[in-house]
């Protein structure tokens, strides 16, 4: 928000040098991110934006008008140039001497040769020597005036520009100033100004005016306030019967107020007003409407006016749609809420108005409006009408109830009093749902435990009637109740902190001590889901995958592309885009979508996602979030090399060992791998993975079919889809660790012959029981076919590491083993040692 120094000092005395100020505005909570100085000089330190002791300075911008050098003066009479049409000479004084002063400001050309003026022109006048911008180069340009000869006429000093003096763009014609601007005052005495950009936190919403802002310097300071008033007579005939409020939904709507002033003419307003409204960033239009802006700027309400005339002569029926002010025919959504007659629509409430009932030059009378809104509705229409104000900025965040009252009797004085005209007795003010304005009970315990400082209630107390709180003891406690334009403190606990933290605004944060933690610390306790969770996505990442993190959000399109799902999903009441209108349900199909983005970047691809789905239930509110894992891999097995290998492509075994690893990295033992029918996954080339009984998902390649719905190049699609949740439930509790053998291992290759529909994994197993501990690695490393072991039988060789913790292994002892495994091996699976 702009915050227009001028301005504020008709609420507050300040005096403060610029960064003074702006560091006390920044101390109580409302952040300086620049000034912008109009004439006022400004530390030159701050270019910088640090100061010699290294403390973070403020971003000053602007120029200074030297006070010698940059006056206000007096046209006394426009000639014509003797060899330019499109140049006059001016006769002016300064109040030390009179000059001609050469300039081709086009506003100028309609007094040229009329003799002398019967009212002077007041202008800003830079003598010789001063620092100003150039006017006719792009940006701003500094330029200091010298003495040239331009035409034949010798020219040293100027009348500026609003662009040359730095107040705006505006270069096109001098500024002018008001006829009672006292001739050789330094310009910087008369207009020196400044605007301090500030960010309004969401909860401070109440200082997104001048007023509110001059409370929280005036409290800060210790200083009076002088809030605005309305000066002017009732002189009209009342209000009553000439205009009805019906509300329909108090919670939507909680307060209307209604004024009305008749016999307006619409005008340009004072200069001062339009200076201060285009410094505050917004647009002058005319008296009527300038007075509604001016009063949002002064106490933070919205107002609209209303043609009265317009509304009078309005029939017909309701229409489902609104032209608003910016010329943009609108569609009405069903929360959207309106002021309406009984012809229909007349503005988006708390938005923007309607175009056919705006003011105009023919507007004679005005119905003025102002309202309170609920803010979250506020915000639902602006999201779908992608439409944003003034206004909307502050109803959207929470304006008080209180404010709408005031605000209608400051505007009807402002248009009254800038437009002509007569403001009618008495308002029209619905309001069904009175604000309750929080009483909050705090005591010196609450201070000290929250702030670490003790501070008397008393002088408690006396900062808060700083803030406009009413304060009341009790014994030993304090009672402070709300002032009524504020909506950001809460009741109980909430509201007991909200209080606190007001005192420690006002007794400042940079005077509460550093002090040690009083209180004991709670038991640390580990979060073991989360830190299992953690461990997993670290041993994904070291097994040399990359974590994505996709959106939540998507549409049931997207993932019909991998699988057709049963069931619906969670829509979004307001999403924020269609593509982006319901929660996920699968995870695998969000991590495809990023693969399809990079696959063509780079030689391999292997990503992982750790993240929720959301299935609704039938018999709640909100949906279950199961935990999943989803894993995708394609692209070349090894990086090009200087070798000049042929790379070989990524495969079903490659994910199968990736997911062996992390199994193995979770100490997760007992895997069984199945073959899996998948519609997702090629047949043949999918597994389903089962820890003691437990399906934990699928792994496999890609279906083709499916393959082909994604922009994934020809390589194989390796992907990963698995419960995260079954599969860290299976992680123990505890594991059993060795110490480093001290004693040699013994290897040993055996190859046996089985039937063609027997696991590898069940010979292994069998190897394993029968070795027991002596049997330490068992691994399968070639795998056989061929008529010399015949038909519908398969060689298997395993690679087996014998070892013991208790002392060296003999061959003796080392076949005996063997000899057990052979038997066993051959009872159960009818298996057959090669080569015998």
């Amino acid at each position: 928000m702009k915050v227009v120094l001028s301005w504020l000092k008709d609420y507050v005395d300040i005096d403060l040098s610029l960064e003074e100020l702006a560091r006390l505005l920044t101390r109580i909570g409302l952040e300086v991110e620049e000034v912008h100085s109009i004439g006022l000089p400004y530390p030159d330190d701050s270019v910088t934006g640090m100061k010699s002791d290294g403390h973070q300075e403020f971003k000053f911008n602007g120029l200074a008008w030297a006070p010698d050098k940059i006056v206000v003066a007096q046209i006394d009479e426009v000639m014509p140039h003797p060899n330019a049409d499109r140049l006059v000479l001016c006769r002016l004084k300064d109040g030390v001497d009179e000059y001609v002063v050469l300039t081709g400001a086009p506003n100028l050309f309609e007094y040229k040769g009329r003799g002398p003026l019967p009212q002077p022109l007041k202008v800003a006048y830079a003598r010789e020597g001063a620092r100003i911008y150039d006017g006719h180069a792009e940006g701003l340009v500094l330029t200091t005036l010298k003495r040239a000869k331009i035409r034949g006429v010798e020219s040293f000093s100027m009348v500026c520009s609003e662009k040359e003096l730095g107040i705006s763009e505006e270069h096109e014609g001098i500024m002018l100033l008001p006829p009672d601007a006292p001739t050789g005052t330094p310009l910087v005495d008369y207009l020196g100004d400044a605007v301090y950009e500030v960010s309004i936190l969401p909860n401070m919403i109440r200082n997104a005016c001048m007023l509110g802002v001059a409370r929280e310097i005036a409290a800060a300071l210790g200083k009076p306030l002088r809030k605005p008033v309305h000066s002017l007579p009732v002189t009209g005939a009342p209000l009553e019967g000439q205009v009805a409020i019906e509300i329909t939904d108090p919670n939507l709507n909680p307060r209307f107020v209604l004024g009305l002033v008749r016999d307006v003419r619409p005008m340009p307003s004072p200069d001062w007003v339009q200076r201060r409204l285009k410094l505050a960033g917004m647009r002058p239009i005319n008296s009527i409407v300038d007075a509604t802006n001016y009063v949002m700027l002064e106490i933070g309400q919205p107002l609209h006016a209303f043609d009265y005339d317009v509304l009078v002569e309005r029939a017909g029926g309701k229409a489902p749609t609104i032209i608003t002010l910016d010329n943009v025919e609108r569609q009405l959504d069903p929360y959207t809420i309106l002021v309406t007659d009984t012809a229909g629509a007349l503005s988006l409430a708390g938005v923007m108005g309607g175009l056919e009932s705006e003011v105009t030059d023919r507007t004679r009378t005005v119905l003025l409006e102002g309202a309170c809104w609920n803010f979250i509705n506020i915000r639902r229409t602006i999201s779908a009408q992608r439409l944003s104000s003034e206004a909307a900025y502050r109803f959207s965040r929470g304006v008080h109830p209180s404010l709408s009252q005031w605000g209608v009797e400051l505007g009807m004085d402002r248009i009254a009093g800038w437009s002509g005209g007569s403001i009618a007795a008495g308002l029209v003010d619905a309001y069904p749902l009175p604000a309750v304005d929080p009483v909050v009970e705090i005591t010196v315990e609450d201070i000290h435990r929250l702030l670490g400082i003790d501070l008397d209630l008393n002088l408690a107390a006396e900062l808060l009637k700083r803030l406009e709180f009413i304060c009341r003891m009790d014994e030993d406690r304090l009672l402070v109740q709300t002032p009524p334009h504020r909506l950001d403190i809460g009741t109980g606990v909430t509201g007991k902190a909200d209080i606190i933290e007001e005192i420690a605004r006002m007794v400042g944060y940079d005077q509460i001590p550093a002090t040690r933690l009083s209180s004991s610390l709670p038991p640390q306790r580990g979060n073991a889901a989360l830190e299992r969770e953690e461990k997993l996505r670290d041993i994904l990442a070291r097994l040399g995958l990359q974590e994505v993190i996709t959106y939540r959000l998507t549409a049931p399109e997207r993932e019909e592309r991998l699988a057709p799902l049963d069931g619906e999903y969670m829509a979004l009441q307001n999403p924020i885009a269609p593509d982006r209108r319901v929660m996920r349900r699968s995870l695998l199909a969000a991590l495809l979508e990023v693969a399809e983005r990079n696959i063509r970047l780079r030689e391999r691809l292997a990503l992982f996602e750790i993240g929720p789905v959301f299935i609704p239930q039938p018999d709640g509110d909100l949906p279950a979030e199961p935990t999943r894992l989803a894993i995708f891999m394609a692209g070349q097995r090894d990086l090009p090399a200087w070798d000049g290998a042929s790379p070989t492509r990524l495969d079903f075994y490659d994910l199968k060992g990736i997911v062996e690893a992390m199994l193995a990295g979770l100490h997760i033992s007992g895997a069984v791998y199945e073959l899996a029918v998948d519609a997702r996954f090629h047949p043949g080339k999918c597994a389903s993975i089962v820890v003691n009984g437990s399906q934990l998902g699928v792994f496999g390649e890609l279906h083709p079919a499916v393959q082909r719905r994604w922009d994934l190049g020809d390589a194989p699609a390796l992907c990963a889809d698995l419960d995260a949740d079954a599969l860290l439930a299976c992680l123990p509790d505890r594991r059993e660790t060795l110490p480093v053998p001290a004693y040699p291992a013994i290897l040993e290759d055996i190859a046996v012959i089985v039937d063609e529909a027997i696991p590898a994994s069940r010979v292994a197993d069998l190897i394993r029981q029968t070795g027991g501990k002596l049997v330490v690695d068992v691994r399968l490393f070639d795998v056989f076919r061929g008529d010399q072991i015949g038909s519908g039988k398969k060689s298997l060789a395993y690679s087996l590491t014998y070892q013991s913790m208790e002392g060296t292994l003999t061959d003796r002892e080392t076949a005996q083993v063997r000899n057990r495994i052979v038997r066993r091996l051959e009872q159960e699976l009818g298996a057959k040692l090669r080569g015998e």
